[in-house]
Order: structure tokens, then sequence, then C-alpha cells
């Protein structure tokens, strides 16, 4: 117990580390979103967002992630569902991310996770940290 108490620890202060990095390098004057979502159907009307937003606001447009995680996470797997969701994220510059906690809670395989999602190790850790940095937030 004492042992993944203190993993966990410790991959929560490096994804901290890298996490603040990453947003440090953002540009403060522009318009960043994060969403977190439970649902993968729920991806379209957040891209069609991201696009509807990227139209609205040009160059103030910023950064927009998408964290996915709860019970239905295993869904990212299915590469039939998520490749439409995959290109149009791509397209409109949307990044999709997997929680770590949700994977192993949910006995998801990694593997089988599309390399264009990326996981971060604690999604709603990262999902708070982006708001520290001034990002516009709303769970789904």
């Amino acid at each position: 117990m004492k042992t993944y108490i203190f993993s966990s620890l410790l991959v929560m202060i490096m994804l901290f580390n890298t996490t603040n990095t990453k947003a440090q390098d953002l540009d403060r004057n522009k318009n960043n979103y994060v969403v977190l979502t439970k649902k993968v159907p729920q991806l379209q009307p957040i891209i069609l967002t991201a696009q509807a937003l990227k139209a609205e606001e040009g160059d103030k447009f910023g950064d927009f992630q998408v964290i996915i995680c709860g019970p239905l996470i295993g869904e990212i797997t299915d590469t039939e569902k998520m490749g439409n969701f995959i290109e149009q994220a791509q397209k409109f510059k949307v990044q999709l991310l997997a929680c770590g906690f949700s994977l192993d809670k949910f006995k998801v395989d990694r593997t089988k996770i599309p390399r264009e999602i990326r996981i971060v190790e604690n999604g709603i850790l990262h999902n708070f940290q982006l708001q520290n940095k001034g990002y516009k937030s709303v769970s789904l």
C-alpha cells in the first residue's frame, strides 16, 4: 500500500512539472479552453464548438484540450468510433487526452489507445492546472 501511495505521488509530481512547463509556453493573450467529458459521442459537438470558436476568434484562439475520463473511457480504443473524431480534432487543432486514472480503474489496455490521444495520469488534476493558467473550462 505504501508503495502504491508513493508511486502515485511521484507520478503526480512528474505530471505537475511536465504540465507546468508546457502551460508556461502558451500565449496568455490567447483564449485557451479545456473540456472534461465522460462520453465519446460528445466529442462531435465539442470539436464543432472548437471550430466555431476558432472561426469567431481568429488569431485570439489558442489551445483547446479535451480530457476523456470516466467509465466509458474504453470506447477510445474503438478505432472505427474514434477515427472521424481524431481526424476532426487534428483538423481543428483540438488535443484529445485520456485520463490515466480512468484507464487504470476501468482496466483499459493503454497499448490499444490511438497514438493521437495523449495520456495524462490525472485528468482532473490536469484540468485544474490548466484553469490555474487561465484556461476556460467546462465539464460535460
